[in-house]
């Protein structure tokens, strides 16, 4: 089997490189250099035309979106127990609604917490990101209250949903977002960083960025508010 992870640093692209660890797949990074407009590039689009990291080629196949990915790794590798086991179409569906969640729920304001600027100017960076920290404020919440009793989304055992969650909590962790509220899901971020297959993912991250400093391309996202 071979397997290629198109990724660039601190993205989402973690998410699938968690998975795919996790999973014990062995796979090749390809540095994706946003500040080189590669993920613009014609060679880049002939295979990923939308242009965004993950995309994962994996026996031939070309998957993208960190749900479809997360879907079809689970399916492909069950023994892996990447996303609890359905015993229902009903539970199926719930199981990736979660995966939803964290993708066109909570990611969007991620992303307007971290790059403001993108989406209305510098003039009203800091407006965008409030206004997107207060939407945060009732999603986070509603995890650390589904933490209350268990250590993971799901019960007793780590899911690809548990992967999700961490990147979403560091991400806007590094933006400034007051996290010490939520002292369940700040526990569960901390033992995501302590599993093997995380470790593993963030040290293959570390060391595309230190390419990408090498080379002078690496982005530096300013600071708002």
């Amino acid at each position: 089997m071979a397997a290629k992870l198109y990724m660039a640093p601190y993205t989402c692209a973690r998410v699938t490189a968690i998975a795919l660890e996790e999973a014990g797949i062995e796979f090749e990074t390809s540095l994706v250099r946003f500040m080189k407009g590669e993920h613009k590039s014609p060679e880049f689009k002939r295979s990923n035309p939308k242009g965004k990291v993950p995309a994962l080629e994996i026996d031939g196949d070309l998957l993208t979106e960190n749900v479809a990915i997360l879907t079809y790794l689970d399916e492909r590798f069950p023994e892996a127990g990447l996303m609890p086991e359905a015993a229902s179409p009903g539970q199926r569906a719930r199981n990736t609604a979660d995966l939803c969640f964290c993708s066109s729920t909570l990611h969007p304001l991620v992303t307007r917490i971290r790059m403001p600027m993108f989406f209305a100017g510098p003039d009203n960076a800091v407006a965008v990101k409030r206004t997107a920290e207060l939407a945060m404020d009732e999603y986070f919440q509603l995890v650390e209250d589904r933490l209350a009793d268990k250590p993971w989304w799901y019960g007793a055992d780590w899911s690809a949903m548990d992967g999700y969650l961490y990147w979403i909590f560091w991400r806007v962790e590094g933006a400034g977002y007051d996290v010490s509220r939520f002292p369940r899901f700040l526990s569960h971020a901390r033992e995501n960083e302590r599993r093997p297959a995380v470790e593993r993912a963030l040290a293959r991250e570390e060391a595309l960025q230190r390419q990408l400093e090498a080379e002078g391309v690496a982005f530096v996202p300013p600071k708002v508010g």
